[in-house]
């Protein structure tokens, strides 16, 4: 045992080392390009230049063609559409775009006079071949439903689908362009585009370096210097203390510790957790050899009083330390959101035990209630190395407990979970500006494909509803299919329907900023990848 604690201390003492010689050499770095925070006569000026340490740096770097900005802005190249903060979709290398009447062919107009980084121009070439680049990728960026995208003239592109898809407008709003000229085996460590930043210097695992894009042709950005630090959210909360960050994210745990000079910014987001719930019995396997089904959790009386047993305002003030909100659905607040989805009165134990007894789910002894011979417990796995899903998965394993469901919980990796995956409770986080999630969480065609629809969820209605929305002329109408997927009066896949899902909360974004720095007013923040907080710091300013 005091060996153990020994070793224990030893790295912790060296970790701690490790975070204190990394910020000291930080402090070096910044120190060595912030002369221009004094004026000639020494008096104080505000700097342009920014420290922020909001996240880790991209596994796969900065190409977008292989999945860089699907989370957020791209920030080194434009896109040919922009939401704004209201999911508004506006122009942005592109002037204009039409949809023929079969739905099938797009035509995009493009801006004239719009540099790359390196001052060459972008044209109707570069989005052929950033859009058959991000084809061929097989990443991320799926692109399987384009037949060809081909230059109409210098600055209008075509693109047709091989089938009608009103979600192809999400491609044009995150798939940012890159140069055909420039494009090479390395592009994604050394980024150029026509975005409002440029690379300067990436230092892999500490910093990453930005300047302002000369060249940019929208709204330049205030600050001409940005300096990304890689760091832990224990060493990044470290450098806001000691002054050598301007923007850093936090957890809920550290959120409330004042920081001198620092004000704490609180984003709203769809970053969601939520349990998916085996849907049909046990059935057999995959093709992995893997188990599909669960002869618990395919009974609807057991998902919707999960759905209503618990208090989902009680795991936001607990888990989170109040900093979130309750998740009723998978896209909550965005425009394809059905709001009448949204549970008014969870937490009703009486109402959950009343729905399952009427199913014929009786208490027996030990108080784990039984149906035909099959005990309702079940287990429920999260990522071993995520404390928020692990809180999350034993907070709600106590709360089903006096419903008479014994869930087990089970921290594993990625790999192991995903054996699993198909016929056990999983805690998953999801949240895209995409109305497409959707169709890949809750189709019955997307059933066992990767991580869609995991827990092989049918509904023909719902896939009806589906076909509808991708078939949709525009947004809006596609808007409406999407809700009525969710609740129709009848069905869907909500927790008024089939309740598939036990979505439980809404993670904020949250950020320490220095208390003169405005950002703005931001969207509704998606899962936490590729920076999403930066989506419009050209408007970022120090406050008069």
């Amino acid at each position: 045992m005091l060996k153990t604690q020994y070793f224990v201390s030893i790295v912790m003492m060296k970790n701690k080392m490790k975070t204190i010689l990394f910020l000291m050499v930080t402090a070096l770095l910044i120190s060595c390009g912030e002369n221009d925070e004094k004026s000639k006569n020494g008096n104080q000026v505000q700097k342009d230049h920014l420290i922020l340490a909001i996240g880790g740096e991209p596994d796969n770097g900065f190409d977008p063609t292989t999945g860089w900005g699907q989370y957020g802005s791209p920030l080194f190249q434009s896109t040919l559409l922009k939401y704004d903060k209201d999911f508004n979709i506006e122009n942005n290398v592109a002037t204009d775009y039409k949809v023929n009447e079969d739905g099938l062919k797009w035509t995009v107009k493009l801006r004239d006079s719009i540099k790359f980084s390196d001052g060459k121009p972008l044209t109707a070439d570069d989005v052929v071949f950033t859009f058959n680049t991000a084809k061929n990728s097989a990443s991320v960026v799926d692109l399987t439903n384009l037949q060809k995208v081909e230059k109409i003239d210098r600055l209008e592109v075509q693109f047709t689908l091989k089938k009608r898809n009103s979600t192809f407008i999400f491609h044009l709003i995150s798939l940012g362009i890159v140069p055909e000229h420039a494009y090479d085996a390395s592009y994604n460590e050394n980024p150029v585009g026509s975005g409002p930043y440029k690379m300067v210097q990436w230092d892999k695992g500490q910093q990453l370096i930005l300047e302002a894009n000369p060249y940019y042709f929208g709204k330049k950005p205030y600050f001409k210097r940005l300096t990304f630090l890689f760091l832990s959210q224990d060493a990044a909360f470290a450098a806001a203390k000691s002054g050598q960050a301007d923007v850093v994210t936090v957890s809920p745990t550290l959120a409330d510790e004042k920081v001198n000079g620092m004000k704490l910014i609180n984003l709203k987001s769809v970053d969601n957790r939520g349990l998916v719930l085996p849907f049909v019995p046990n059935e057999g396997e995959t093709v992995n050899g893997n188990p599909i089904g669960n002869n618990v959790t395919s009974d609807i009386a057991i998902r919707k009083a999960l759905n209503i047993g618990i208090d989902r305002e009680a795991l936001v003030d607990g888990v989170l330390k109040g900093y979130g909100t309750p998740a009723y659905s998978i896209a909550d607040h965005l425009p394809w959101w059905n709001p009448e989805t949204e549970i008014t009165n969870d937490g009703d134990l009486d109402k959950a035990r009343k729905i399952l007894e009427e199913a014929g789910w009786k208490l027996q002894n030990g108080n784990i209630r039984e149906k035909d011979g099959v005990k309702a417990e079940f287990s429920l796995y999260y990522p071993a190395n995520d404390q928020i899903r692990k809180s999350l998965s034993i907070a709600f394993a106590d709360m089903v407990k006096p419903l008479g469901i014994q869930i087990e919980t089970k921290g594993k990796n990625w790999n192991a979970i995903e054996m699993e995956m198909h016929s056990s409770a999983v805690l998953f986080g999801l949240g895209s500006h995409d109305p497409l999630e959707l169709y890949n969480t809750f189709s019955s065609k997307a059933r066992g494909r990767g991580l869609h629809n995991v827990n092989y969820y049918a509904n023909d209605s719902v896939d009806a509803y589906f076909e509808k929305a991708l078939q949709a002329t525009s947004q809006e109408q596609a808007n409406r299919y999407w809700k009525k997927a969710q609740w129709d009066g009848k069905t869907g896949f909500s927790n008024l329907g089939d309740a598939p899902w036990v979505w439980l909360v809404n993670l904020d974004h949250l950020f320490l900023i220095r208390e003169n720095l405005v950002i703005g007013p931001q969207k509704v923040q998606p899962h936490e990848h590729s920076w999403p907080i930066t989506d419009f710091i050209e408007n970022w300013h120090w406050e008069d």
